[in-house]
């Protein structure tokens, strides 16, 4: 029969060993600083941007009067398409270039639906440039973020693929279609990593 000593002494390597795996635990948990962002939908409700923690995101400044504005039909397709594997597409009208995005968050929402039939989150507008710039997007843009990707949006449709550990994965200009075997390869690779 043990003795009560070494019966504690047991009990105490044990709540060590197991506290440090709970711990370890926490800290893969925690919310990485481009999920620590409170935005406003485009009706209006406060979004937690933490309640897409270990999604695969794909964040796209947006406009309605833009020749790249059919967009909005790929990125939807693309929403669609893998959803149900982690990805979500997350859109932000903004009227920085060429003023192509003047409506209200009421006429922004009906454009979409109407013309693409968007369901992906879509926010407020935003500025994604500039002393003004949303916090979310200079975060996205910084070089103390991702020297890689780091730089100004040059024009709407810009795309951020941030994988699942809240990384910058990859920026695609706005040339690249979201349905382009680049952007696609990119999603894919990272919904597989879990």
């Amino acid at each position: 029969m043990r003795s009560l000593k070494t019966t504690t002494i047991l009990v105490g390597m044990l709540a060590i060993a197991f506290s440090g795996t709970f711990a370890g635990e926490t800290n893969k948990k925690a919310v990485p600083p481009i999920l620590k962002h409170k935005l406003k939908s485009l009706d209006g409700k406060k979004v937690d941007l933490s309640k897409y923690q270990d999604k695969v995101l794909l964040i796209v400044n947006t406009a309605s009067k833009c020749g790249a504005t059919p967009q909005y039909k790929d990125l939807q397709a693309l929403h669609e398409k893998y959803k149900d594997q982690g990805l979500v597409v997350l859109g932000f009208p903004c009227n920085q270039f060429g003023a192509q995005e003047p409506g209200t968050e009421l006429q922004i929402s009906e454009f979409c639906t109407k013309n693409y039939g968007v369901t992906f989150d879509m926010f407020s507008k935003i500025d994604v440039n500039g002393e003004k710039a949303n916090d979310l997007y200079k975060y996205l843009t910084s070089k103390k973020t991702n020297p890689k990707t780091a730089g100004p949006v040059k024009w709407n449709f810009e795309k951020f693929l941030i994988n699942r550990d809240g990384e910058i994965a990859a920026r695609f200009r706005t040339r690249v279609n979201p349905q382009s075997a680049e952007v696609t390869k990119a999603v894919e690779a990272e919904l597989k990593k879990k």
